[in-house]
């Protein structure tokens, strides 16, 4: 598997019927993120951009197990595509857009 493809197959991911299986991605990310609050009684703040960065590192430690499965990679681009739609969205929201 190629670069392109890697990315390509992450673009498709993310960009198609994930809303259908899954449901809106922002609300979803927010919804993991008061889950994993709960899970840990409140100590930590979570915001659904950390649940994009959380899920980049569990693939990231799962390639530490199978540097070969695409799968990994291709989840990994497809999270930190979210997570950056989702800060850059927030930037703009409360005025510290830096694009």
């Amino acid at each position: 598997m190629k670069r392109a493809e890697i990315l390509d197959t992450a673009k498709q991911y993310v960009t198609k019927d994930r809303d259908a299986t899954h449901g809106d991605m922002e609300d979803n990310f927010e919804s993991i993120a008061e889950l994993w609050q709960i899970y840990f009684n409140n100590e930590w703040d979570f915001t659904s951009t950390d649940v994009a960065v959380m899920m980049t590192l569990l693939k990231i430690a799962r390639l530490k197990s199978n540097k070969s499965n695409p799968d990994n990679w291709v989840d990994a681009c497809g999270y930190m595509a979210c997570g950056g739609e989702l800060a850059i969205k927030k930037g703009k929201d409360d005025g510290t857009d830096r694009t």
